[in-house]
């Protein structure tokens, strides 16, 4: 690759469209969670952060992009079929 093949990716600050799966999640924590909630101290922001993203988000909480399925279902089905493919 000479120098005139490379086009770096330059990010405008605040534009989602760069990193719209990271600022839909964030945004989606925001608002079931952090703008619901009283957190008393930091370490109960980041234990009631980490048992929601674990228990709900992932396992609970169906994403339109990976067709309306779980995060945990659609990671298990995926490997299931890679390695059904690897065996055959």
């Amino acid at each position: 690759m000479t120098g005139r093949d490379f086009h770096p990716v330059v990010s405008v600050p605040f534009q989602g469209a760069h990193n719209a799966v990271a600022e839909s999640f964030n945004s989606t924590l925001k608002t079931e969670l952090i703008h619901r909630t009283i957190f008393l101290s930091r370490a109960t922001a980041k234990t009631t952060i980490a048992e929601w993203i674990e228990v709900f988000y992932n396992r609970q909480r169906r994403h339109s992009t990976i067709g309306y399925s779980t995060p945990v279902s659609f990671e298990e089905s995926f490997y299931a079929g890679t390695v059904a493919k690897q065996a055959a």
